[in-house]
């Protein structure tokens, strides 16, 4: 089947990794897979850090753009995807289109109804959740995203909170199925790696270590976590904590790993290439998510599962859609930072616990969390003819 994946984003970093996930599993299906995306991003290859001050100044350039303008040269956008949209159906003649759906964007919908072709949308985002940038166009986004979800064939959420957000609000919306993130297995392997010597490598023999994968942002709350553990190291002089990662709060962080006198206790790489994820993966015994949010599937919970590396973390939904308490990881209350902090504690001196809720994380990612699975489900909401 030819398939047109569209989506307007940079398609970097988490973004990049979901959609070269979807896309190459479809492939592997068997299905011939054009991706469109936002001029200039390029996602199905990860960006080395070239012209880092061009990007940079594009982005200070967005964050200091007033709300409403921002809400309307997306919503011009729309004029973009028509033509874009029209051409690559005059040409391609795709018999599905998947879309990772964007505020204000309804053009592709419109396109695909006029033209008789099924499509999906993906939903990673919604003006009906908490955003970091508050809509300002609160009431027009509502009402064009509704229209989407009830006019397509059918919907992809990640999460469970997010499809019922969108039934209470929208009413009857398209045929849906809720798909978690996934992980590669062909990267996300242990198998691949040798963990001593990466551990030796590293500076890491010796200990038992707890780590830490993803952008340090306020709602995945690491400054929070070590702020809370850094009196209690003491209580076990085995652990160490390697919290891989850049973002806003690292900063706050490393000074207060300073200012305690740990920086041999918590090691602070910062940003690494995806490509080189797994390696630091590998050294790691477990891990821990401090906080995440209602409605978002954390990346990072599937590539440690994938690798054997079991994760302690809150009891929010979506999380607890993928982990099981005491078989597939550990969950604490959410908001409750003693607990998570007591429960990465006593793990240190539980190696048999670690190592069989580890396997156990792994054979749940290989039985249902790759991104083969995702594909499938995606799959299920087109039309038996589409697909023929």
């Amino acid at each position: 089947m030819k398939i047109l994946y569209h989506h307007r984003t940079r398609g970097r970093h988490v973004e990049g990794v979901h959609i070269r996930g979807i896309v190459h599993a479809l492939r592997d299906l068997g299905h011939d897979v054009t991706v469109m995306s936002f001029p200039g991003a390029d996602p199905e290859h990860e960006f080395a850090a070239a012209q880092p001050g061009k990007r940079g100044r594009l982005a200070a350039l967005v964050a200091h753009m007033p709300g409403v303008l921002f809400e309307l040269l997306e919503l011009g956008y729309n004029l973009v995807t028509l033509w874009r949209i029209e051409r690559a159906i005059r040409q391609q003649r795709p018999q599905l289109i998947y879309e990772r759906y964007s505020l204000f964007l309804f053009a592709t919908v419109w396109l695909a109804r006029l033209h008789g072709i099924p499509l999906v949308l993906e939903i990673n985002d919604s003006a009906l959740v908490h955003r970091v940038r508050p809509l300002k166009l609160t009431g027009l986004a509502r009402r064009i995203e509704g229209w989407c979800l009830r006019q397509c064939t059918g919907l992809v959420f990640i999460s469970s909170y997010f499809r019922q957000q969108a039934e209470e609000a929208y009413g009857r919306i398209a045929p849906s199925v809720v798909s978690p993130n996934a992980a590669d297995l062909s990267r996300f392997d242990p198998r691949r790696y040798d963990r001593e010597r990466l551990r030796a490598e590293r500076g890491l023999k010796g200990y038992v270590v707890c780590g830490h994968i993803g952008v340090f942002a306020h709602w995945h709350g690491v400054d929070g976590f070590v702020d809370a553990i850094a009196q209690r190291l003491r209580e076990q002089p085995e652990l160490l904590l390697v919290l891989v990662g850049d973002g806003r709060t690292l900063p706050a962080v490393r000074e207060l790993v300073a200012e305690r006198g740990l920086s041999h206790r918590v090691i602070l790489p910062g940003r690494v290439p995806h490509d080189d994820v797994a390696a630091w993966i590998a050294c790691m015994d477990y891990a821990v998510l401090p906080d995440s949010n209602l409605y978002g599937s954390p990346m990072k919970l599937f590539e440690l599962m994938a690798m054997g590396v079991a994760v302690v973390a809150p009891d929010y939904e979506p999380v607890t859609e993928v982990i099981s308490d005491g078989h597939t990881g550990w969950l604490f209350p959410r908001g409750e930072l003693d607990a998570c902090v007591q429960r990465v504690l006593d793990l240190a001196t539980q190696e048999d616990e670690r190592r069989r809720i580890g396997h156990a994380a792994r054979d749940y990612v290989v039985r249902e969390r790759q991104w083969r699975n995702n594909a499938e489900q995606l799959l299920s909401l087109v039309p038996t003819e589409a697909v023929g």
